[in-house]
C-alpha cells in the first residue's frame, strides 16, 4: 500500500510520499510513489501514484516516453495545468484499455489514482506578456476523470488517507505558509506511519514556491533525518502532553438514569423487580457533567 498527499496553499505547493509497496513480516519492498517533470524557466509537474504498482509504472511509461503520434499533447507540451491533467487521464484510459481485460480474467482490479500538481508557464502573445497562472493540484482517479483542488478543499490524499487526515482538517487553510504546510503533510504521514505497517520510510518530500518554475526544495528522508525524528518525538510527546491536560470526564448525580431522545427506540434495559435490584435502585444515577473546569491533579 502507499500514502501520498499534495497540499495547496498561497504560496505554493506540497508533495509527500512513503515508498513502501509490501509489507509482510518478510516481505518488505520499496519503490519510489514520486515523479518530477522539471523544465527550468517554463514549468514543474509533480505527479504522485497509488495502487497497483504495475498499473503506474505503466501509466508512467506512457507520459515519459515518446508518443508515437509526435503531434500528441503531452506533459512537456500542455499548456495549462488542466492540459496536463487530461494528457494523465488519457495514458490511463491507454493502459485500461490495453490491460483491464486480462487483469479481469484474474481477477485483479484495475486500481491505480494519481495526484499532478504544478505550474506551467503562459505562452507569449502579442498582447504582451501574460499574467503567470497559478499553480494548481489535480486528483486523477482509475477512469481517467479529474478533480481539482480549491480553498475548500486545498488538499488531496491517495493510499491509506484515513490516519493523516484529521491534522490537515484541523490546521490547514489557503493562507498556510508554505514551511507550515510541508510540517503538517509530515505531521500527517508520521501518524500514518504510526498506525499502519504497509505505509513506511523512506519518505520523498517537494516543496514548490510558486513562480519559482524550477525545484528548490526535495529531500528523501530517511530514518536518520534529525528533522524528521524531532516530528516524530515531539508530536507524539505533545499529544501525550495535551490529552493529559484535558479534563477528565465528571459526573453527576441525577434522579433518573439518562434516556434516549429519540421516540421508540429503547437503550437501557433492566432485569425484572428483585430484592438485590430494588436495593441497587436506590443508589443515585449520574451522568456527565458539562463542567469547564481544570483537570484534578493527585
Amino acid at each position: 500500500m502507499t500514502y501520498c498527499v499534495a497540499l495547496s496553499v498561497d504560496e505554493g505547493l506540497v508533495f509527500l510520499s512513503d515508498t513502501r509497496t509490501n509489507a509482510g513480516v518478510d516481505h518488505i519492498s520499496t519503490a519510489r510513489k514520486m515523479s518530477v517533470f522539471e523544465q527550468p524557466g517554463d514549468r514543474v509537474l509533480v505527479l504522485l501514484a497509488a495502487g497497483n504498482l504495475s498499473l503506474t509504472q505503466a501509466v508512467l511509461r506512457e507520459l515519459s516516453e515518446p508518443p508515437d503520434d509526435p503531434h500528441a499533447e503531452t506533459l512537456w507540451s500542455a499548456q495549462t495545468m488542466a492540459d496536463a491533467a487530461r494528457v494523465v487521464g488519457r495514458a490511463v484510459r491507454d493502459v485500461h484499455q490495453r490491460e483491464a481485460h486480462s487483469l479481469q480474467e484474474f481477477s485483479v482490479e484495475f486500481n491505480c489514482s494519481f495526484i499532478l500538481g504544478g505550474q506551467i508557464a503562459p505562452r507569449a502573445s502579442g498582447d504582451g506578456s501574460p499574467a503567470m497562472p497559478r499553480p494548481r493540484l489535480f486528483m486523477i482517479y482509475s477512469a481517467g476523470n479529474f478533480i481539482e483542488a480549491s480553498s475548500v478543499n486545498p488538499y488531496f490524499q491517495i493510499g491509506e488517507s484515513k490516519y493523516g487526515k484529521p491534522i490537515i482538517d484541523r490546521v490547514l487553510v489557503p493562507q498556510t505558509p508554505l514551511d507550515e504546510a510541508a510540517k503538517c503533510a509530515l505531521i500527517s504521514m508520521d501518524s500514518t506511519l504510526r498506525s499502519n505497517l504497509s505505509v513506511g520510510l523512506p519518505l520523498d518530500l517537494l516543496v514548490y514556491q510558486k513562480d519559482t518554475l524550477r525545484v528548490t526544495r526535495f529531500v528523501t528522508i530517511t530514518q536518520d533525518n534529525a528533522y524528521y525524528q524531532m516530528i516524530h518525538r515531539t508530536w507524539g510527546e505533545r499529544l501525550r502532553q495535551v490529552f493529559g491536560e484535558i479534563p477528565d470526564p465528571d459526573w453527576e448525580d441525577t434522579a433518573e438514569p439518562p434516556r434516549l431522545s429519540m421516540e421508540g427506540e429503547t437503550m437501557l434495559f433492566r432485569a425484572p423487580s428483585g430484592a438485590a435490584q430494588d436495593a441497587a435502585d436506590a443508589r443515585p444515577a449520574q451522568t456527565l457533567a458539562q463542567a469547564d473546569k481544570p483537570k484534578a491533579r493527585g
